[in-house]
């Protein structure tokens, strides 16, 4: 079992946490998240805290009680302060603009690329640089891996999209004899 899923999960005071039929739900001053509770899993509220622990001996319930305990613990931290990606779009002629709730990518195709943003996502564009936030962290973070994808950067001249914090290893082109 994971030894971080062994401490008890700190609750502020601003956050309310509730387990009703098989549902955490975690309820803040801004945001409202819910999350399935799997049956090998017993999420229980103690007067230090949440406590995670699995119901039975089994290897798939001892490994999902540290991955439940991480999500409790981003949703607790999440309806406090959103979470934040950063992507920046490197690239002559690659642009994005924002339209209504759907992000228009110009990625030197032969056609725009249009992406819907997801509920509970607000995203900014400031000149080549999309800025995505939201309480749900894995959901942040997959959308930010499917702009990402649309064009990855690549290792010759850094064209792509990157994440702000993302390193490219540039490779050398060709050598003039």
């Amino acid at each position: 079992m994971s030894r971080l899923a062994k401490k008890p999960i700190a609750v502020p005071a601003k956050v309310t946490v509730n387990t009703e039929d098989g549902i955490l739900v975690v309820k803040g001053s801004k945001e409202t998240l819910t999350k399935d509770i799997h049956d090998s899993i017993k999420i229980e509220m103690t007067p230090e805290g949440i406590m995670v622990t699995p119901k039975n001996n089994t290897k798939l319930a001892r490994a999902l009680t540290g991955t439940y305990a991480a999500h409790v613990r981003a949703m607790i931290q999440g309806v406090e302060t959103p979470f934040k990606k950063v992507l920046i779009i490197n690239g002559v002629g690659y642009k994005v603009e924002l339209k209504g709730n759907e992000l228009v990518f110009a990625l030197g195709f032969s056609h725009p690329v249009v992406m819907q943003i997801p509920d509970g996502i607000t995203a900014t564009v400031v000149k080549n640089v999309i800025t995505l936030e939201g309480a749900d962290k894995q959901k942040v973070g997959q959308f930010a891996a499917e702009i990402r994808d649309k064009k990855r950067p690549e290792p010759y001249l850094g064209k792509g999209i990157k994440y702000d914090d993302e390193v490219i290893r540039r490779k050398q082109g060709k050598k003039a004899v």
